[in-house]
């Protein structure tokens, strides 16, 4: 059985759970205490990030990598396009993600961390296991790692905002230029899935780890920019993806 260890609030693994689903592969999706995970990680793949994927002998790391991976070993419903133009529009895209997932999730973390958000640090504790046995502890000390890990301080929030209004207009252009409906070409591509699991924690998609049931607990900041994008045909998109293409065949919040 293939196993993907991830954190479930991560954007990184919502990705990969999509690239997996895509497929129509069965998995596990093995949930992983943060900090802890360090240790087998770095053991099987060298590094230290997740998610990773584990198909038989075969450890993948990286979302990206996982995707080529996913198309090379399973060819079904491919992610990427085999056309040079098309497929390096869709890798470059993919690679713009990477930066766009770093800012949103500093972004993002910032506000969590100074609102308390409880429901967001509860589903990162998980629901059992030694951080739920102790959150009393586990809970500050996970909150000051992910502002070190992240990051997170006024000077690097400020930067990340900016960062992040420039890469959503760049894409809101791309998007436009491609016709409206998809990023590149005609159909569903890893361009789609990537941009769309990066933006998800943004609009608090219905169904996903970030959906926000409590508007009380949303920052004044977070609620200004989910509407700014969500006038924009990018943001549009984005929910109409995740309503028509996201067939999730696993549960975000693992096991």
């Amino acid at each position: 059985m293939r196993i993907l260890y991830q954190f479930p609030l991560s954007l990184f693994c919502e990705k990969a759970r999509w690239l997996l689903d895509h497929k129509e592969l069965d998995y596990i999706a093995q949930n992983l205490a943060p900090g802890l995970h360090r240790i087998m990680i770095h053991y099987r793949t060298g590094q230290y990030q997740l998610p990773v994927l584990k198909d038989g002998n075969n450890w993948i790391a990286d979302s990206s990598q996982i995707a080529l991976y996913l198309d090379s070993k399973y060819p079904e419903l491919t992610l990427i396009r085999k056309e040079p133009d098309l497929r390096e529009s869709i890798l470059s895209i993919d690679s713009l993600t990477q930066e766009l997932g770093i800012h949103v999730r500093r972004w993002l973390f910032h506000y969590i961390l100074q609102n308390n958000n409880k429901a967001a640090l509860d589903i990162i504790i998980g629901e059992k296991g030694m951080m739920r046995d102790f959150e009393k502890v586990s809970i500050p000390a996970m909150k000051m790692a992910i502002k070190k890990f992240h990051n997170i301080n006024d000077t690097s929030v400020q930067e990340s905002k900016s960062r992040l209004d420039q890469l959503t207009a760049d894409l809101n252009q791309t998007l436009i230029e491609n016709g409206g409906r998809y990023l590149v070409g005609e159909r569903l591509t890893l361009a789609d899935i990537a941009v769309c699991s990066m933006l998800a924690p943004v609009l608090m998609i219905v169904g996903t780890p970030w959906e926000m049931t409590n508007p009380d607990n949303i920052s004044e900041e977070v609620l200004s920019l989910q509407q700014a994008l969500l006038a924009l045909p990018l943001g549009q998109y984005v929910q109409r993806i995740y309503e028509t293409e996201r067939n999730a065949r696993v549960d975000w919040r693992g096991v």
